[in-house]
């Protein structure tokens, strides 16, 4: 498959879905999903409560993505302006010198068990060890499917926690959950093990359920950008001038919570968008990000730095809990045909993908950002949206929308004003 489309966004609609079709090798229920509704009320009311309809977000595709040696073609769902023509623009820089490489550590998940009124926290944690093997053993009862699938519970960890309620005992059981998300697994096993814990603590149990700061998890993602293919013509930068901006925002960030916390922002418009598409659970995600980069004061996910060859080097660390079994998205046929886009195999494959994603929508961010400014192509698409909702004819959109930042005046009086003009 080719993830290098050109003219990709001039297609209309339908030739936009043939292409992907076509390149993905879908199956026709699954091209009729994309173009359909994906979610009918009676099936949404199984996925939440109080359901009273649905709602509908745009389904794009990210172009240019080459993962791992392998082109991908990549679903996204956002409302926001300019955050998938982002994601295909990084993913085109980085394609030049090979793309994205990956790691991924491992599915990994961690369940916490917390003990309180504990007389001897110490005494108790070592008691807690000492029975290790039989709680791995109990554990791993409650999912026979997963550990005939090589997952299971591998590991019991014991913290003791001085709080401002007193001692608590904290028990980790780190769970294998091979390609699901993991958390009713995880679940399962901490509600099992809670009496035991209990009876070999001489506490109380409270609470006990997974850890969304999945550090057991942990994707990442590299690329490297030559500086030629980073100059900017509008702002007159050469590319060296931009790489060296880039490496400055990239510190900035690192050292800044104000400033990191929008860049991480960028970061997960990607992740969050393919996540959604996907009908995975974004948040977790979004949760077990934000804790890993407050590990240590919070800071930025990605790192960028001049190499040895004076290229930009890029990367990106952070957990992501994601899965290809289970969950949620086999109830909704849209996502489910995302997912056959997307191509992935195992749970750690989708980690390495997402990382990636992000990686190549934080890298275009800041390149504007540092260049035209983040305002410059956000505002064309943010024209067009204008444009429409001041009622201009279709085949106007793309004409009033170019004069409106020609004139910095994107406002819906005078989109009307220029379709008189343009329909004289």
């Amino acid at each position: 498959m080719d993830s290098r489309i050109p003219g990709f966004y001039k297609q209309d609609i339908d030739e936009r879905r043939q292409a992907v079709a076509d390149r993905a090798g879908l199956a026709d229920e699954a091209v009729a999903a994309v173009g359909g509704r994906g979610l009918d009320p009676v099936r949404a009311d199984t996925v939440s409560e109080n359901v009273i309809g649905t709602l509908e977000y745009p389904l794009s595709i990210a172009t240019n993505f080459r993962i791992d040696g392998e082109d991908r073609l990549i679903p996204m769902a956002i409302e926001e302006t300019s955050v998938v023509a982002a994601a295909s623009y990084g993913a085109r820089m980085a394609r030049e010198r090979g793309g994205f490489t990956t790691q991924v550590t491992g599915p990994h998940m961690i369940a916490q068990i917390q003990a309180v009124d504990v007389a001897d926290p110490f005494a108790a944690k070592q008691r807690v060890l000492d029975a290790q093997a039989d709680l791995v053993a109990l554990a791993n009862d409650q999912d026979p499917v997963l550990v005939e699938h090589g997952g299971g519970c591998e590991d019991v960890q014991v913290r003791v926690l001085d709080t401002n309620r007193g001692p608590m005992v904290v028990t980790h059981l780190v769970v294998n959950v091979q390609d699901a998300m993991g958390g009713n697994a995880v679940n399962s096993m901490a509600e099992a093990l809670a009496p035991e814990i209990e009876s070999l603590t001489g506490g109380t149990v409270e609470l006990r359920i997974l850890s969304n700061l999945a550090d057991r998890r942990i994707a990442r993602a590299r690329c490297t950008i030559p500086p030629e293919l980073l100059a900017d013509d509008d702002a007159e930068l050469d590319g060296t001038a931009v790489r060296d901006r880039i490496a400055d925002a990239g510190a900035f960030a690192d050292a800044d919570p104000y400033r990191a916390a929008t860049h991480n922002k960028g970061i997960m418009n990607g992740i969050d968008a393919v996540t959604t598409a996907t009908f995975n659970d974004w948040r977790a995600i979004e949760a077990g990000a934000h804790a890993y980069a407050a590990l240590d004061g919070y800071a930025s996910l990605s790192n960028y730095e001049v190499d040895a060859d004076g290229n930009l080097a890029c990367s990106i660390e952070l957990p992501i809990q994601i899965g290809t079994v289970g969950g949620a998205t086999q109830l909704q046929p849209v996502a489910g045909a995302a997912m056959d886009i997307l191509g992935v195999d195992s749970a750690d494959e989708f980690a390495g993908v997402l990382a990636a994603v992000g990686l190549a929508q934080n890298l275009a961010g800041l390149r504007a950002l540092v260049s035209e400014g983040i305002q410059h192509g956000h505002m064309s698409l943010h024209a067009k949206n204008i444009a429409i909702q001041a009622g201009t004819p279709s085949h106007l959109v793309d004409d009033v929308a170019e004069r409106m930042v020609e004139e910095d005046a994107i406002r819906e009086d005078r989109a009307v004003e220029l379709v008189d003009e343009l329909s004289e």
